[in-house]
């Protein structure tokens, strides 16, 4: 199973990955965890992911064009089973959703930043 994890703060996970039984499927070949920061898609000199929310909405979210640039990439490289957005408002992660996701060779995992992300990503391109 390979696990394509899209991030803003991919330091942050790179210890929790790097261990314990994790790392263990990892060793054996059972898992491949790859994690890519967002910002290497980002906009301008400065890498800009973040916008402000349109139709009036207080906080920011993560912008448009780098999501969709980096799951497009990503998608041309292999075919995913299932672009997973990890967000408070999901479905909550359980056994039988553990389960049903193990059995899958290729999954991408985006982590949310901010308010959120924009909801075009959420419509066409999370499954």
């Amino acid at each position: 199973m390979r696990i394509d994890i899209i991030t803003l703060l991919p330091e942050l996970l790179a210890s929790p990955f790097g261990h314990s039984i994790v790392q263990r499927a990892q060793i054996k070949g059972l898992a491949e965890i790859h994690i890519h920061d967002l910002r290497e898609y980002g906009k301008g000199n400065y890498r800009k992911v973040d916008d402000y929310c349109f139709g009036g909405d207080a906080g920011m979210i993560l912008m448009v064009e780098p999501l969709y640039n980096i799951i497009i990439d990503l998608k041309q490289q292999r075919s995913y089973d299932e672009v997973i957005y990890l967000s408070p408002d999901g479905a909550p992660f359980n056994q039988p959703m553990a389960n049903r996701l193990c059995c899958l060779q290729n999954i991408i995992l985006l982590c949310g930043h901010y308010k959120g992300i924009d909801h075009r990503i959420r419509e066409h391109l999370i499954t």
